[in-house]
């Protein structure tokens, strides 16, 4: 008697862990369809009726966590901001970038490539867009050029407003650097050669012209 309800006591347990199997099974599959993929898209983001950024990507995956959701663009991002005059005021680019919904913000990363249209230029490895204060900014190294000025200014700490007009490096620091310690703080491999050692003067880094409308 004590052996056949140990049997039936296993054939319970067994029973128990396939639908435990089964459950899993079933959460990973919803799981899976929890991303969802587009490609070569285009985003509006507005306020008020009035456009405020202009986004396009080669692929867009969208997380659909409800606790957390994100949009995220891992083969890069270029983009536009529109002022008030309903024309871009300066464009934006990056080799990675997510969009994090209940917060509100979108951060770039990589290679991040900011324009206005003085031309002036940002270079920086990260950069978080608030999309309610519309405000730019960063605690990372950054690399500024001002053509008309004909000055480039470093430092660490960033913030700037949506057109890229009015902005402000936090903790600025002299324009010498070795070409090693400018490409480190932005981030990137660095294959100078011994003549690139030498002390980095004000002159503004190459970089892929951003696409203009």
């Amino acid at each position: 008697m004590i052996k056949n309800s140990l049997f039936i006591l296993f054939l319970i347990s067994l029973l128990a862990c396939s639908n435990d199997i089964e459950e899993v099974n079933s959460l990973m599959s919803k799981e899976e369809i929890k991303i969802e993929t587009a490609r070569n898209i285009e985003i509006i983001y507005s306020d008020s009726a009035q456009i405020k950024l202009v986004l396009e990507a080669p692929v867009l995956k969208r997380h659909l966590d409800k606790r957390s959701p994100y949009e995220e663009f891992d083969q890069g991002i270029e983009a536009e901001f529109f002022g008030a005059n309903k024309k871009p005021n300066a464009w934006l680019e990056s080799k990675y970038a997510v969009r994090k919904e209940k917060e509100n913000i979108i951060i770039v990363r990589d290679s991040v490539v900011l324009i206005n249209r003085r031309n002036e230029k940002l270079e920086t490895s990260e950069l978080i867009w608030n999309e309610k204060d519309q405000i730019a900014s960063t605690n990372k190294f950054v690399m500024i050029s001002q053509p008309e000025k004909g000055d480039t200014s470093y430092g660490y700490g960033f913030e700037s407003n949506a057109d890229f007009t009015r902005f402000e490096i936090k903790n600025r620091f002299s324009s010498k650097m070795t070409s090693s310690e400018y490409m480190k703080n932005l981030g990137k491999n660095n294959d100078a050669t011994d003549e690139d050692d030498t002390q980095r003067k004000a002159t503004p880094a190459k970089t892929k012209m951003i696409k203009r409308k």
